[in-house]
């Protein structure tokens, strides 16, 4: 028997290694992914002599591998490896990998820039439509990170679709890390809606399955706090101080657990110890996954302040709050925690957010419970089909046009565009079109502003 040839015995290596990344990140082990990158950037580093074309791919894969380890293990600079990943997956052709990569740069994205995070899961769902990949997981997560931004935004007529559609295709047993940040997406537009008993199970889910991974979660600890946010807006306060002493020292020591903390002592009427247990946050010691949880800290430290009469320093740390939630419009800490009284009396003052006030006034004006910001879902879930459809009707293409262009019957596609009428509570199809951007399942007009994200 004649030896094997020295490229087969490379391709099975490779694929070994492929196969051994996979499993890696299924069962949550962030090390051995890590470990597996590092030997595909090897193998790749191995190739370039011989098959330059196959080393560009296994550095690309390698490359977005590691970036979204070090996104998920909350590593310094996510984007690092994710940006030059992309960049190499885009020039050498080689769309799914760049569609991996912008992905978990939208969700990286977070921590900087919500409209950073946008536009790259913009970009990310454009190559999944483009390509057939919209019921893949990577793009599950794309629509986790649009839901969510815009359930902090307090626009959940817009947030509904996204967090629906990334419950359709992200399943626990490929994406665990995915599905806990849905669970928790899903709970803050519960939030948003109002419907505090709803977001209290969408964050248990979350808790119990970030309690099965094999490894720590960034996003258990602040889905924990705003767990104990939660029992604390339904009126339990004991069963949210119970939870809170069953964490280890170290695990309250984190700053959005701490932030919890002041919750529970505001709620406690204690504005002393809820200044004490937040102050580390404030002062930077007890650090925050993501710094829009500053806005919280400094809005909670505004209401001890207040409640301690030094209205002054309330001042101070409300105009603080408010500079750190305009950038992004982070609303959603100022419906949980409603002040419209010293929001009115800031507003009399110097502020540099007299716009922002406003709108957090008229948002809580009009919210007992919180209205959606925009029109209600559909009636039930779209299909994917009948998204498929809705997606070419803003196209001059006729129904027939459209049937050959899907591959499909004209009869089909009538069939479609009827159950989305019917759906959607339309009766004609640019009536269709119009609530299709309303809810972010089609891109804006482009002769009207580019305030909504994309679908």
């Amino acid at each position: 028997m004649g030896s094997v040839p020295d490229a087969r015995r490379a391709q099975a290596h490779l694929l070994l290694g492929i196969t051994r990344l996979v499993l890696a990140r299924q069962s949550w082990n962030l090390q051995a992914v890590a470990e597996e990158a590092q030997r595909l950037q090897a193998v790749a580093e191995a190739s370039d002599a011989a098959q330059p074309r196959l080393g560009e791919e296994l550095r690309a894969l390698a490359l977005i591998s590691l970036g979204t380890t070090e996104f998920w293990a909350a590593g310094e600079d996510p984007e690092r490896h994710l940006e030059v990943g992309v960049a190499l997956a885009r020039r050498i052709g080689r769309p799914f990998l760049e569609f991996t990569g912008l992905a978990y740069q939208a969700a990286a994205g977070m921590y900087q820039s919500f409209t950073r995070a946008a536009e790259r899961g913009r970009q990310a769902i454009e190559l999944a439509e483009r390509h057939g990949w919209a019921d893949e997981p990577v793009a599950g997560l794309a629509y986790v990170i649009l839901g969510a931004m815009l359930a902090w935004q307090m626009r959940p007529g817009e947030a509904g679709p996204w967090v629906q559609r990334a419950e359709r295709v992200l399943r626990a047993e490929t994406e665990p890390a995915a599905v806990l940040g849905m669970h928790r997406a899903r709970g803050m537009l519960e939030l948003a809606r109002g419907r505090d008993a709803d977001a209290l199970t969408a964050f248990q889910a979350a808790e119990r399955l970030g309690g099965r991974l094999t490894a720590p979660h960034m996003l258990l600890t602040p889905t924990r706090a705003l767990l104990l946010h939660t029992l604390v807006r339904l009126g339990d306060v004991e069963r949210a101080e119970q939870a809170l002493a069953d964490l280890s020292h170290r695990d309250r020591d984190h700053g959005e657990m701490r932030i919890a903390a002041a919750v529970l002592r505001l709620a406690r009427d204690d504005p002393r110890a809820a200044m004490a247990a937040v102050a580390p946050v404030l002062d930077g010691s007890a650090s925050v996954v993501w710094p829009a949880w500053l806005v919280e800290a400094f809005l909670l430290e505004a209401i001890a302040q207040d409640a301690l009469g030094d209205p002054g320093s309330a001042g101070r740390a409300l105009e603080r709050a408010l500079d750190l939630a305009e950038p992004d419009g982070a609303l959603l800490w100022f419906l949980l925690h409603p002040v419209p009284g010293l929001l009115q009396r800031h507003a009399r003052h110097r502020t540099a957010h007299p716009a922002l006030v406003a709108d957090i006034l008229s948002m809580l004006a009009g919210q007992a419970p919180a209205p959606p910001a925009g029109p209600p879902p559909p009636v039930e879930p779209l299909s994917d089909s009948e998204i498929r459809v809705l997606r070419y009707l803003p196209t001059n293409l006729s129904a027939p046009q459209i049937a050959s262009e899907l591959h499909v019957s004209h009869n089909t596609v009538r069939t479609h565009m009827r159950h989305l009428y019917a759906k959607l509570g339309t009766h004609r199809r640019f009536e269709t079109v119009e609530r299709g951007r309303a809810l972010g399942l089609l891109a804006p007009s482009p002769l009207r502003g580019q305030a909504k994200l994309p679908g």
